[in-house]
């Protein structure tokens, strides 16, 4: 299968990178001056910059012609811009399954982003329901890039075109997993920015590796409760699409997320931050949504509430981290 990856920043040109590794891939982006330095280079430069594109992979900077060459999609993007890509594919994407791996929720609305795909693109041609599904995980752009051994999950209830896009990935050095619970594993692929956050902050204090296996046990546990409440599986949380992807988000210095706990931590700005790091950090917007299902289903949070109110200026992360310390004796598990 064929697919066309829509989007050409860093997460967007590893993944076609990737698939390019097995087969002919598309890889289409907004900017065409972006993707013409790019195919005299052949290499993206601006996100990768040293890495040189395989050669099955071909860039097409008309968005219909890219569409038309492929089997199917792979919508990468940051969770706000999700529905725009999908409005912008819909004229074009015909009969086409689409795939996405992009993590996050629909601003304002809170929605996971299969609701999104669902009531733009739900139905094919024929009237018949669009096979879709997520690939998510642990997996830094770069070292997937470079070909470094990578694990991920492809979640689907189609278990047909779950299938379909693990060949599309798998190879020697990129392992895929199937899973059909695709809500469970949309969740932990959000939460685990905002903990990220959490736990960039306190390391950012130079608070010790005590606080950080703190953060990431208790944060995980936050997650397990929300998981529970929204009936996803345990063990979808405890894979890779959420523990997994949790630690290494957490404590890779490749992380955004990270990255923006840290300079917190340490002081500056989210403006000075987001101005050093370039690109879109997911769990700022991500903590409004996690904070809104968590009021929602009545999960106690604390972590995430207070990663909310440091990155909402509410509250200073000296303040959150003696509030969640003054907490009093309670039993780990409910």
């Amino acid at each position: 299968m064929i697919f066309t990856v829509i989007g050409a920043g860093s997460w967007g040109t590893a993944l076609a990178m990737q698939m390019a590794r097995n087969n002919t891939t598309y890889l289409w982006g907004r900017n065409p001056k972006h993707l013409e330095d790019m195919q005299h280079s052949r290499s993206n430069e601006a996100y990768l910059p040293g890495i040189s594109f395989p050669k099955k992979l071909t860039l097409e900077s008309d968005l219909e012609t890219a569409i038309n060459k492929s089997d199917a999609i792979l919508v990468v993007s940051p969770s706000h811009a999700f529905s725009e890509i999908i409005h912008k594919i819909e004229p074009f994407i015909q009969n086409r399954p689409l795939a996405w791996a992009s993590k996050g929720f629909e601003p304002g609305s809170g929605r996971f982003l299969h609701e999104v795909a669902d009531e733009i693109v739900g139905k094919d041609m024929e009237g018949n329901n669009r096979p879709i599904a997520l690939v998510t995980g642990p997996s830094f752009a770069k070292d997937v890039a470079e070909g470094k051994p990578t694990l991920v999950t492809v979640a689907s209830s189609n278990s047909h075109f779950a299938e379909n896009v693990a060949h599309a990935l798998h190879n020697e050095n990129f392992r895929v997993y199937l899973s059909d619970d695709i809500i469970g594993a949309e969740l932990g692929g959000a939460v685990k920015n905002v903990l990220a956050l959490a736990t960039g902050i306190c390391d950012g204090m130079e608070l010790g590796d005590n606080t950080r296996a703190a953060i990431l046990t208790r944060g995980m546990a936050e997650m397990m409760r929300l998981g529970a409440a929204m009936n996803c599986k345990a063990e979808t949380l405890m894979g890779l699409s959420g523990l997994g992807d949790l630690v290494l988000t957490s404590t890779g210095d490749l992380s955004r997320n990270r990255r923006m706990g840290l300079a917190l931590g340490r002081g500056q700005t989210i403006d000075e931050a987001k101005k050093e790091i370039g690109q879109v950090v997911e769990g700022i917007g991500t903590a409004d949504e996690v904070i809104r299902l968590a009021k929602k289903y009545n999960v106690d949070m604390p972590i995430s509430q207070h990663v909310w109110k440091v990155v909402n200026g509410e509250m200073t992360p000296q303040k959150a981290v003696s509030e969640l310390m003054s907490r009093g004796p309670r039993q780990e598990f409910e």
